[in-house]
């Protein structure tokens, strides 16, 4: 299926369709409801039996189901029941063979964050499961259509949805969605961005996006061609870049989706330090990557030279995985596994003479946030963690950079005559032999966002219970150390570290000024 093959986005034709998908519950919550949890969750996994199996009637949801998710046949008279075919036919959603009728795309409702239907629009058998759906559920559809397998286009996966929860969600002029691919991202930043530019070095990607855009009723996204930042004029800026780039570290560039075509993790590494040219003051760049552990390396400190000058970054790796691991990992995504023995081994071994080749030993998974400071000491964070966290996190990623701007403006007699507030859902937990008087530790722990904990000692665990945005830091630490019987002077001097590592992490809040003139305004002293 060459790019003139795509369905066209008529507006008259795509809000007629349109108003047929929300007239037969095809969304999100109507799936859910059809499916039943089990087989709506193997349909995410890319496998399709169950759903084929609860949807043997002829209601027009069930037929929407087989037509654009499993991808069969359908007959016309039934179709009909559902769909404007006609329509759907000469627009280029449908063909037409016989007395049947099938999908030349994969229509997958989408729920929006605030409810909205949505939907996106891929390659067949590419919805989930990469370019290894093909052969399944979509086999004879690619057969029909002809799909390049180097120039598919997925739909949205657990990368896209984990990108799309990361990102911040201010209101701003202009958001750049670079290596759109299907346009989720574009989707999303439609709600929140008044000009959205959507980039791909893939032409059919940026079909898609289009449709998936005119599909869900969102205004079009300005679409251009070319790789990286190659399609932004030098002197254009954003407010937001966001990408989930082909961030795999593989041998060579087989499909366009996945591979960037740089050698290791030099596509990811040169986004992150182009970025800056591109971003207005006060931007954020939030992308997916993939890293190499190169042996002799410590990580953290390779990828924190990527960051361009004048930018904070936050880098947090959710998972690291063995070259062996990480290869055949992206060698099932191909569908290189179905391949003859003789031919998965050659493929294997080349990624693994790759990895050797350039002395990589593990690649490490996860996301990048920059955002354009201009501050002459920039906070960066290169960070290890794979416990489960809340999504969305776009809040958090935001005043993550906020808290690192008042740590960077705020000296340590400044950080005693601040205010602070312990952050929502809280807990100390204490953690000791049953029946000791006193615990061997304290635990405060996050039930939202990062879902951290951190140990503390009886100074900070106490600190922490009190702030409530009332009583400036230097005050509180006064009562503590009434309370214990200690030196104030020396509580003081050695607390101001423990308590910006609290204010790092997110377990206490500083309270601005307005908050300050709404508390108790009587302290007056530090």
């Amino acid at each position: 299926m060459s790019n003139h093959d795509l369905p066209t986005p008529d507006a008259d034709r795509t809000s007629r369709l349109r108003d047929a998908l929300l007239a037969a519950a095809f969304t999100a919550d109507g799936l859910l409801e059809l499916l039943g949890a089990p087989a709506y969750a193997a349909l995410a996994r890319g496998e399709t039996v169950p759903a084929l199996r609860a949807t043997r009637g002829d209601s027009p949801l069930e037929t929407l189901v087989r037509l654009f998710l499993l991808q069969t046949p359908v007959p016309v008279d039934r179709a009909r029941a559902a769909l404007p075919v006609e329509d759907c036919v000469s627009g280029g959603w449908l063909v037409r063979h016989g007395d049947e009728v099938r999908a030349t795309v994969d229509v997958r409702p989408y729920g929006g964050p605030e409810g909205q239907d949505w939907w996106i629009v891929s390659d067949l058998g590419c919805a989930v499961g990469g370019a290894g759906g093909i052969g399944t559920a979509g086999a004879e559809a690619a057969d029909v259509t002809g799909v390049d397998r180097s120039r598919l286009v997925l739909g949205v996966g657990g990368a896209s949805t984990t990108l799309a929860g990361l990102t911040v969600r201010t209101p701003v002029g202009r958001a750049l969605d670079l290596g759109t691919g299907s346009g989720i991202q574009a989707l999303h930043a439609s709600r929140h961005a008044t000009r959205v530019t959507a980039t791909d070095v893939n032409q059919r990607a940026l079909g898609f996006a289009g449709l998936t855009l005119a599909l869900s009723g969102a205004p079009a996204a300005d679409l251009r061609e070319g790789s990286l930042f190659e399609p932004i004029g030098a002197d254009e800026t954003y407010d937001l870049i966001v990408s989930n780039p082909p961030f795999v570290i593989s041998p060579g560039a087989r499909l366009t989706y996945r591979d960037g075509g740089m050698g290791g993790d030099d596509l990811c590494r040169t986004l992150v330090q182009k970025a800056a040219s591109h971003l207005a003051d006060g931007g954020y760049l939030q992308l997916l990557a993939n890293w190499q552990h190169v042996e002799g390396e410590d990580w953290r400190e390779r990828l924190s030279s990527w960051v361009p000058a004048g930018c904070d970054a936050w880098i947090v790796q959710r998972e690291v995985q063995d070259v062996a691991q990480y290869a055949e990992l992206w060698l099932r995504d191909a569908g290189d596994h179905r391949a003859s023995p003789a031919e998965y081994a050659a493929r294997y071994d080349a990624w693994l003479e790759e990895f050797a080749a350039r002395r990589t030993k593990a690649v490490g998974l996860g996301w990048i946030t920059l955002r354009k400071s201009g501050a002459d000491r920039p906070s960066v964070i290169a960070e290890e963690w794979p416990h489960p966290v809340e999504q969305p996190l776009g809040e958090t990623v935001r005043t993550h950079f906020e808290r690192q701007d008042f740590l960077r403006a705020t000296d340590d007699a400044a950080l005693l005559e601040s205010r602070f507030r312990l952050a929502d859902e809280v807990l100390q937990e204490q953690v000791g032999l049953p029946g000791a008087e006193d615990p061997e530790h304290v635990v405060l722990r996050q039930n939202r966002g990062m879902r951290r904990a951190t140990k503390v000692d009886t100074v900070g665990a106490g600190f922490a219970g009190v702030c409530d945005g009332t009583l400036s830091a230097g005050r509180i630490l006064d009562a503590i150390a009434q309370l214990l019987g200690e030196d104030q002077v020396v509580l003081r001097d050695r607390t101001p570290e423990s308590i910006r590592l609290l204010v790092e992490q997110g377990f206490l809040e500083p309270v601005s000024e307005r908050g300050r003139e709404d508390g108790d305004s009587t302290d007056s002293r530090g």
